[in-house]
């Protein structure tokens, strides 16, 4: 390695050290050495030069099939760039470590000679794509190996390969929880079947006759190249599917690497085809060229979490899509109706403020801390969810799916972006309706309750707290933004949490096993049990994602002291309650300034709350619907004008002649989200 990387020889010079003279050398220094100079020159250049060096050429052809001989390459098809693990984690570990230590392979294989040879298999393969693709073919002709697919020995590896993927395929696909995924093939005429039946002949063929040749207009070819794509088909329709019956990381998994398996199975094939003289070396470059992508990306990390996580944060998202569609105001009775809705929050909040400065006041260790926060938050979060209030900043998590589920849609990408401004601005207009509602019931609550404590025990206990409350509130004496970014990042989680369990619910039919519980339909009676399973359907999901977001929010600050790092949260609600507190523990005895900075440092809370959940969601949302980042750049370009020509639009509900057409978009969001049947 030392050798190739100091060396800076050109091709003429390396191939005149190792092939001036017939190289009978197994060593793989001269490959090595010789590549590392081709890529820095035209492989025009390179070409030529072996045209007017005959003898080298042929010591060097000579060389190459030497060194090539009997060396088995069915590895490379059928395991590199393939998910060899049933699970995300254990693949990621496997790829990690292949980076960093990579695995010992067999010396007697073409993956031991690319990993070698070629240091950089990416950067290899680049210069062999972008190189001119007739200078490629003649470089194959004067090496001769041209006609490399059509050795007896290249098929044997080959049909092996699509073999091994051929029964690895029907495996997967016949997995119980995979085929649950498409139920509608659970017979004799699931296509794997047929897809096996098929190589079979291909292979009684080749035993028969080493040399056949196959061509697209053989039946075998025909049939084989249909049964693939009906198993594509099986794919794309559990993966449809999975909105109907949900779907766990296994199935995705298991999904995923039925679908590389098929991809490389029909690679293979169209190794096979031969139809004129000239694809010869059409096929012998395609699987050098394959083999080469194949190594390349046999450890990439983006990938693997790229293409993991892509339908589950689809899922997750599809699910908090269908709630975010009653998080948008669509005139001035919904407007006012959200007003209410966040007032009922502002009320909880404010009692759970005044909770959370007396469970402060107790002593106690920072877990006995962390648990009592916790317990306060999440239990007030429950309650809100349970009678239907709103907590503003709940919304962003919720809303942005609805807007990327929106956006996604094909009739809604090729019309004008002014009706998806218009949305925004509805969008935007309950935003800020939900966090006055919050903000103008929290302060008032607060006060009220600090206030009939000391009428019941003569004492205020907002004194001691009322220093750090206020100093909490001033940016520039605190991280208060950076503790609003921290809350923003919860309410994202979740989001998530909300949407992951939704799908768990569907993917482990909850609902349907609470219903036809003997238990509980022996117990409680029929009528109970159908009851439950509605209430669960219905309700579960927002439970727990609010009772882990009250968690989140109370254990962040112990946990911060506990590892010695300032850690803490701030919400808008929530701190327009604590800014009640300070100023009656200061007997409303302040300095304009501190009046002011925590006044409008309350709504800067708000705004970052607002910015990061929002942010977060609408990038997992657009990455789970492959968005393209130019068309939301022209979208966002649109909403900026559409809110300088309608500024009032974003904060009032003013009747627009675009609100039937917005209210359209609304319920396509609706019903694409509810799964059909497939």
């Amino acid at each position: 390695m030392a050798l190739r990387l100091k060396n800076r020889d050109n091709f003429s010079m390396v191939l005149k050290k190792y092939f001036s003279a017939k190289n009978e050398t197994f060593s793989l220094d001269p490959l090595a050495e010789l590549i590392a100079a081709v890529k820095k020159e035209d492989i025009g250049v390179f070409v030529a030069y072996l045209k007017d060096n005959h003898h080298i050429t042929e010591n060097l052809s000579y060389y190459i099939h030497n060194i090539f001989k009997d060396k088995t390459f069915n590895l490379s098809l059928t395991e590199a760039d393939i998910l060899s693990e049933n699970a995300f984690f254990p693949e990621l570990k496997k790829r990690l470590l292949n980076k960093f230590l990579p695995s010992i392979e067999n010396e007697d294989t073409i993956w031991y000679l690319v990993d070698v040879v070629s240091v950089t298999p990416k950067k290899d393969l680049d210069f062999f794509i972008n190189s001119q693709e007739d200078k490629l073919s003649e470089l194959f002709r004067l090496l001769k190996v041209d006609r490399f697919v059509a050795n007896p020995y290249v098929k044997r590896e080959l049909l092996f390969a699509f073999n091994v993927l051929a029964w690895r395929v029907i495996g997967n696909a016949m997995d119980v929880e995979v085929m649950k995924m498409v139920p509608k093939y659970r017979n004799l005429d699931n296509p794997f079947l047929a897809l096996q039946n098929e190589l079979d002949i291909l292979i009684t063929q080749f035993k028969e006759d080493p040399n056949f040749q196959l061509n697209s207009k053989d039946e075998v070819y025909k049939q084989i190249k249909v049964y693939l794509q009906q198993c594509q088909d099986f794919v794309n329709i559990a993966f449809k599917n999975s909105g109907k019956y949900g779907i766990s990381s296994k199935i995705n998994l298991y999904l995923l690497k039925i679908r590389q398996q098929l991809t490389r199975m029909s690679d293979i094939l169209q190794i096979f085809v031969i139809d004129t003289p000239e694809d010869y070396v059409v096929r012998s470059k395609q699987l050098f060229l394959n083999i080469l992508r194949y190594k390349s990306h046999k450890n990439n990390v983006q990938d693997l979490i790229s293409d993991s996580t892509r339908l589950m944060s689809h899922l997750i998202t599809n699910h908090t899509a269908e709630t975010g569609t009653h998080y948008i105001t669509s005139n001035a009775k919904d407007y006012m109706k959200m007003f209410w809705k966040a007032s009922g929050g502002g009320v909880i909040v404010g009692a759970l403020c005044v909770l959370k400065m007396l469970y402060g006041s107790l002593e106690g260790s920072d877990f006995s801390h962390a648990f009592l926060y916790s317990l306060n938050y999440a239990m007030g979060f429950v309650m809100i969810y349970l009678m239907h209030f709103t907590l503003a900043t709940k919304q962003p998590a919720m809303t942005a799916a609805t807007m990327a589920k929106v956006l996604a849609d094909g009739e809604s990408r090729k019309s004008n972006f002014t009706d998806f401004a218009h949305l925004v601005s509805k969008l935007f207009r309950t935003q800020f309706i939900a966090f006055v509602g919050n903000v103008l019931l929290a302060f008032p609550i607060a006060l009220a309750i600090v206030y009939g404590l000391e009428v019941l025990f003569k004492q205020n206990f907002a004194i001691d707290k009322s220093t750090k409350l206020l100093t909490d509130l001033n940016p520039f004496e605190s991280k208060a933004i950076f503790h609003a970014c921290i809350a923003g990042f919860f309410l994202f989680i979740s989001g998530i949490i909300s949407g992951n369990i939704g799908n768990n619910s569907i993917f482990y039919k909850i609902p349907e096993r609470i219903a036809k519980n003997p238990f509980i339909n022996y117990f409680f009676g029929n009528k109970f049990a159908e009851s439950l399973s509605k209430y669960y359907s219905k309700n579960w999901a927002g439970i727990v994602s609010n009772f882990w977001f009250g968690v989140f929010l109370g254990a962040t600050a112990p946990i911060g002291l506990f590892f010695g790092l300032d850690l803490d949260i701030r919400h808008i609600t929530f701190a327009a309650g604590n800014f009640a507190l300070g100023l009656y523990g200061k007997d409303f005895s302040v300095d304009s300034y501190t009046f002011w900075i925590g006044f409008v440092t309350v709504f800067l809370i708000g705004f970052f709350n607002f910015i990061v959940s929002f942010g977060l969601s609408m990038i997992l949302a657009f990455r789970s619907r492959k968005m393209n980042t130019t068309e939301v750049g022209a979208i966002f370009k649109e909403i900026f004008n559409y809110f300088i020509k309608n500024p009032l639009r974003f904060f009032i509900p003013i009747r627009s002649r675009l609100d039937g057409k917005a209210q359209e978009l609304m319920e396509k969001s609706k019903s694409s989200t509810k799964p059909k049947d497939l």
